[in-house]
């Protein structure tokens, strides 16, 4: 499953046809069509010509890793990112892991951002960031009865149906900011955001790992969920 979808992410990432590929790779057209729709399963060494074609590793077409080189992460491999204090975090490897990949995702999220130069749309991914720590943080403060609840305003029996609602509100309006409802200029919005797997890395190389291992983790969680 992950095959099929990586080989058709990578030679669209490099705007070749399904034809040229095929010729390329040495099979036909068909053949490599039904090896994009996951219809048919190909070879041990079919899959070392893709990976030496695309200059990417074995494991990484199979969805062994997020990374094109093939690296499997620890905790060590992945950098602090610049607002951690000392540049070191505290705690086990798990929370520590997690909080790295998320912080190193944001740089890129807000670097793009940055590029947009849309305040309106940084405003409300923002808000949309932020509702979800304040979830999140709300939660785990309130599970413990000791803890004080005046230090929120929005009442136990409405907050969580408020912030969902602010959350919706907050995703409507980047979803009409990129769908050029609101931005006066969407080609330059979108063309601003154009990215591929390996303009990510060389872009970001400090943190493209980061993010790359954040959507496999992230996507293998809804698997789950089906």
């Amino acid at each position: 499953m992950e095959f099929n979808r990586i080989i058709t992410l990578l030679r669209k990432e490099r705007g070749i046809t399904q034809k040229q590929a095929a010729q390329d790779l040495g099979v036909s057209q068909a053949l490599l069509s039904h090896y994009e729709k996951g219809i048919r399963e190909c070879g041990l060494d079919f899959v070392v010509r893709v990976a030496d074609y695309y200059d990417v590793s074995c494991d990484y077409l199979l969805g062994r890793s997020a990374e094109r080189s093939g690296l499997t992460l620890s905790v060590e491999d992945i950098p602090s990112p610049e607002s951690a204090r000392d540049g070191v975090y505290k705690g086990s490897v798990l929370p520590t892991m997690n909080k790295k990949l998320i912080s190193n995702s944001l740089n890129i999220l807000f670097d793009k951002l940055g590029d947009c130069k849309d305040k309106t749309l940084v405003t409300e991914v923002s808000a949309y960031l932020m509702l979800a720590v304040y979830k999140v943080f709300r939660l785990l403060y309130s599970a413990q009865p000791k803890n004080t609840a005046s230090l929120f305003s929005l009442t136990p029996g409405r907050w969580q149906g408020y912030t969902d609602a602010a959350m919706h509100v907050a995703q409507a309006n980047v979803e009409g900011i990129l769908c050029g409802e609101d931005a006066q200029d969407t080609n330059a919005l979108r063309q601003s955001l154009s990215m591929t797997s390996e303009s990510l890395g060389k872009d970001y190389p400090l943190y493209a790992t980061s993010l790359l291992n954040l959507i496999k983790t992230s996507e293998a969680r809804v698997e789950r969920q089906k």
